[in-house]
């Protein structure tokens, strides 16, 4: 038996981003000869136990980098509305790779694939005012995703 190492954290869903995206714009190939596009969040909601809001459409989006080795690194920035009209900034940077080449083939296709067919976590990082949004300035997070078609699902998580 394993005992649980005593540091372990704990997580505490906080809540769920759904996001509608733009078509992608191709940087192909870049300087350094990978792939980088631009795909911006065009609408979305914030559903969730400690934040409810949406997506503001087109304030941002994401520029991810496709290396040789098919993992895509994303870089995401957008902001945020809370239901009380607060604006929040928020920054993701993550991975996302297929299990196998014919999941990255459907992927790119923009197909539906199942969720354990692929590995797609973000650590994102929050800039909220001041007041009933400052806790998420103040804590880590992880974010577990899904790739949806047109879309993804981020689902974010509080270390406690």
């Amino acid at each position: 038996m394993t005992e649980q190492h005593p540091f372990m954290p704990r997580l505490e869903h906080a809540f769920s981003i759904s996001i509608e995206l733009s078509r992608p714009f191709w940087v192909k190939p870049t300087s350094r000869g990978e792939t980088r596009a631009a795909i911006y969040a065009s609408s979305g909601v914030v559903e969730g136990p400690r934040l409810n809001g949406r997506v503001i459409p087109m304030s941002g989006g994401d520029f991810p980098l496709t290396r040789d080795n098919g993992v895509i690194d994303f870089d995401a920035r957008y902001l945020l509305e809370a239901d009380d009209g607060a604006i929040i900034y928020l920054e993701n940077r993550g991975y996302r790779w297929a299990r196998n080449t014919e999941i990255a083939e459907a992927m790119r296709r923009n197909e539906d694939t199942a969720f354990n067919d692929y590995y797609m976590r973000v650590t994102p990082k929050f800039d909220a005012p001041a007041g009933p949004h400052e806790w998420m300035s103040k804590h880590v997070f992880v974010g577990v995703a899904e790739k949806l078609p047109g879309a993804n699902r981020i689902h974010y998580f509080v270390v406690l």
